[in-house]
């Protein structure tokens, strides 16, 4: 057994060996490897995070905003560091709109209190000063004219924050900015402090987007198509808006049907491509024109309207079929004013396939127009090898076997309101940084020339004769400015052949026919209740909707341009007369003469038993924005009739 003087001096030993150890370990520590357990632990208290960059907004041609960023902040309360928790806490109930109970108890029982929100800055405003509460900012996309032009503006991925559609997928790298940085302190629980001085570099907003689109025609083309899908219980519908000058889109809307509810999100006009149906004759006239195969005077016969045309030499015959009996002999101008299937199938037999199809091309027909739209369509034209013979020809002639989106049906007719050159459609007007620098300003980018300027002047007038006495579309005349167009009624393909008694009733037309500014492009899927032809539908809506941006105040009119002329409201005898019914009928004078009172502020008119459209019409003749609630007769507005608004106010009304 050891003596104790021994196990002393061992149990000394080890206590001395054990010492240099913590001292060694220390001296590795804190010297040898210092500098990067140092390094370590600051690393494990900071953070490095992104600071999301404002998303730049969408804007129409007047800078109204069609979609905008506004910061959002979730609340964050550590109430241990609170210097007043029963004041402070009253304060914060009173910002946030909480019950003052639900606060006290929660700064009296947690150690942390988290309100999501989102809260605006202004609801915030009063907590900034407060010690002890953190506010945690994030961005939120919001859309001020709700579902206006939302097919074309399109939508942000929430949890990405980029562009997932229309416009916002397209401009995403423009409008979404750059992200900055910024250090932020950790506690021991890792809960983030904020730490301004740490800021490593700013967030740069995203650019400004201002479109080609005009909200206001926007809105009356909207509610337009709206209310024909109800009046003919149509599948759906669209509306394309060109300046024929610029090729600027000033107006683009989509209607569909969708399990008896109708949905107006989706940009079917530059995605879903149809048969144009008779709108297409326009194209083989040109062809031609061009070709010098056709004179002024030369005629076919209109075979009483039923023709059973060879399509080959073993005898096949194909019957074809006009609405309209005509007998006698067809010019090619007659026939394209009472829109014959059976004169332009025999006038399209002079053509070499080739050249029916290279017009078809240089119109823009089966490719992409280039309008700054995700997933635009391109059509669908086959190549002459692929045709059935002079079958195919004459089914071109009239509008079938090959399909075009509206827009494309747009730019073409723009090309002949513009002296035969084709422009490429464009939604985008200007881009600006954020200071309001321009960055890039829409320029008209001509494509080609699709025919010459004596042509495109001729197919004017033939389709200036289409509204004329005797034309498809006389009823939807104009009574004080020419409008010139061609109507379109098709029978449908569905995928298994063509459906009996469904249609596409489309009208495109050019306002006014003697200096375009307007070129329209309207179509209904689908109408029912009788009233198939395009000559029932889509004419009269076109009208309709010229005559309501004629009625509108601030208009993209020139009105300079059509000179004075005098234009009277439109009335319906079957329609009830809104309270301001002298006021609905007053003739204007083009241009508007604008008084001082006029400038500032108006009188909302009284609408009420008005239809939606006669209301629209009196409300947007004084100025006002519309936005319509139902449908039918309306029944109150607000502002309510007599109240005083300012210009550009949006009145909204309610119809049953």
């Amino acid at each position: 057994m050891a003596k104790p003087a021994t196990r002393i001096t061992t149990l000394q030993a080890m206590l001395v060996l054990g010492a240099l150890a913590v001292v060694g370990r220390a001296v590795q520590l804190q010297v040898v490897e210092g500098a990067r357990w140092r390094e370590e632990a600051a690393v494990s208290r900071r953070e490095t995070v992104p600071l999301p960059a404002r998303r730049g907004g969408i804007h129409d041609r007047e800078g109204r905003p069609l979609a905008v960023t506004q910061e959002a902040f979730e609340v964050g309360i550590a109430p241990n560091d609170l210097e007043h928790p029963t004041r402070d806490g009253r304060t914060i109930a009173r910002a946030l709109g909480l019950p003052a109970n639900r606060v006290a108890r929660d700064v009296a029982g947690k150690r942390w209190i988290s309100y999501r929100g989102p809260y605006t800055g202004l609801d915030v405003q009063l907590l900034r000063p407060l010690r002890g509460v953190h506010l945690i900012g994030h961005y939120t996309r919001h859309y001020p004219n709700g579902p206006l032009a939302r097919g074309v503006v399109g939508a942000v991925d929430p949890d990405s924050g980029h562009g997932a559609s229309g416009i916002e997928f397209t401009l995403d790298r423009f409008l979404r900015g750059v992200a900055g940085e910024a250090e932020v302190l950790k506690d021991q629980r890792g809960r983030r402090y904020e730490s301004p001085a740490r800021l490593i570099r700013e967030p740069e907003e995203g650019r400004e987007v201002y479109l080609t689109i005009d909200a206001g025609l926007q809105e009356i083309a909207e509610r337009s198509l709206d209310e024909a899908v109800e009046e003919y219980d149509a599948a759906g519908g669209d509306i394309v808006v060109l300046d024929p000058g610029t090729g600027e889109v000033l107006a683009a809307a989509s209607m569909q049907t969708v399990d008896g509810r109708r949905v107006s999100n989706r940009a079917s006009f530059f995605t879903d491509p149809f048969e144009p149906g008779s709108t297409a004759k326009l194209f083989t006239a040109a062809a031609l024109l061009t070709h010098d195969r056709v004179k002024p005077a030369d005629t076919v016969s209109g075979e009483k309207g039923r023709w059973n045309a060879p399509i080959n030499s073993r005898g096949a015959t194909r019957l074809i079929t006009d609405t309209h009996e005509e007998f006698g002999q067809l010019t090619l101008a007659r026939a394209i004013q009472v829109s014959s299937n059976i004169a332009m199938a025999k006038f399209s037999l002079r053509l070499l396939s080739s050249q029916q199809f290279d017009m078809l091309r240089d119109f823009g027909l089966g490719s992409p127009t280039g309008v700054e739209f995700p997933s635009e369509a391109r059509g669908v034209l086959r190549m002459p090898d692929r045709w059935q013979g002079v079958g195919s020809q004459m089914a071109i002639a009239t509008g079938y076997e090959f399909q075009v989106t509206p827009v494309q049906l747009a730019a073409a007719y723009a090309a002949i309101a513009n002296d035969g050159i084709l422009l490429t459609p464009s939604l985008v007007r200007e881009v600006r940084a954020p200071g309001g620098r321009i960055l890039y300003r829409h320029q008209p980018e001509p494509v080609r020339r699709s025919v010459g300027s004596k042509v495109a002047a001729t197919l004017r007038e033939y389709l200036r004769s289409v509204l004329d006495t005797g034309g498809t579309a006389e009823a939807s005349r104009l009574s004080n400015y020419s409008l010139a167009g061609k109507t379109g009624t098709a029978r449908r393909n569905v995928g298994k052949g063509y459906e009996v008694g469904r249609y596409t009733a489309s009208f495109a037309a050019i306002f006014p026919a003697d200096d375009p500014q307007l070129v329209v492009v309207m179509k209904v899927d689908d109408p029912g209740q009788g009233r198939i032809y395009a000559a029932q539908t889509a004419a009269p809506l076109t009208r309709l909707l010229i005559e309501e941006a004629l009625a509108a105040r601030h208009s993209v009119i020139d009105r300079s341009r059509l000179g004075r002329r005098t234009v009277s409201a439109p009335s319906s005898p079957a329609e009830p007369a809104p309270e301001e019914a002298e006021e609905a009928r007053v003739s204007l004078s083009i241009p508007l003469a604008h008084d001082s009172a006029a400038r500032g502020r108006q009188v909302v008119p009284g609408v009420r038993g008005a239809s939606v459209r006669r209301a629209a019409y009196a409300l947007h003749r004084r100025g006002f924005h519309v936005a319509v609630q139902g449908s039918g007769v309306v029944t109150q507005s607000s502002p309510a009739a007599g109240d005083s608004a300012a210009l550009g106010t949006t009145v909204t009304v309610w119809a049953e």
